[in-house]
């Protein structure tokens, strides 16, 4: 059930910063629900593609949205959350760079945006929720008690989303990504509906250089001072 009361830790950030990494392991240490609203995007895209749908077709877009059939569903420590799409595993799926570039692409239409709000905001529910996006603290919890904008340069999320394909068996040259994410960047930063920035009240955590467990300390120390 919904509790607009129940505390939200919102997580900001461009993509490759470690914000899912990072969520996870806050939630788990918690034992607080997820939100991985940028998922929601990817799954509209998706869904849109499955569907016939063009991805410059806004209000049938909104039409996928608005109905999506989605679920988060926990997995063991250090593996990414289960995703389900009209009850398929679509977890590897939308984790590739084709489908985040879609993603992208659907995120800049407002009406979009909006069909999928509340429905980000219906994942509130007690004892409380970590969400991972990039306008959580400035858009969709903007009354999150905790709001942290987790960083770091272009050229170490390309390294990490690198290793990352190679490790799933991806054959990717780290040139390619690296463009990928400074054109990412770039769109996502000047869009017009909800741009990439911190809120005026997050946390800026730059991980570049830091490891996983650094971050998480620092995150959860933030935490703990709201």
């Amino acid at each position: 059930m919904v509790d607009s009361k129940a505390p939200v830790i919102a997580v900001d950030g461009p993509g490759g910063s470690g914000k899912g990494t990072i969520t996870q392991m806050l939630a788990r240490k918690l034992g607080w629900h997820l939100l991985d609203s940028g998922a929601l995007y990817r799954l509209t895209a998706l869904a849109a593609q499955r569907q016939g749908v063009s991805l410059q077709d806004e209000s049938g877009l909104v039409d996928v949205a608005a109905t999506l059939d989605v679920a988060f569903e926990p997995t063991e420590a250090g593996r990414p959350v289960r995703v389900v799409l009209a009850g398929e595993d679509v977890t590897s799926e939308i984790r590739t760079e084709t489908c985040g570039d879609n993603a992208s692409r659907v995120a800049v239409m407002q009406p979009v945006r909006d069909a999928l709000l509340q429905r980000q905001r219906d994942f509130r529910r007690s004892p409380g929720l970590v969400a991972d996006g990039r306008d959580m603290g400035t858009v969709v919890f903007p009354d999150a008690p905790v709001k942290i904008f987790l960083t770091a340069s272009a050229e170490e999320r390309a390294r990490r989303r690198y290793n990352q394909l190679k490790e799933a068996g991806v054959d990717v040259n780290i040139d390619a990504v690296l463009d990928e994410i400074r054109v990412r960047d770039e769109r996502d930063t000047n869009r017009s509906a909800a741009p990439l920035k911190p809120a005026d009240d997050a946390q800026v955590i730059d991980s570049t250089g830091l490891s996983i467990e650094e971050v998480l300390d620092r995150c959860m120390a933030t935490a703990g001072q709201a």
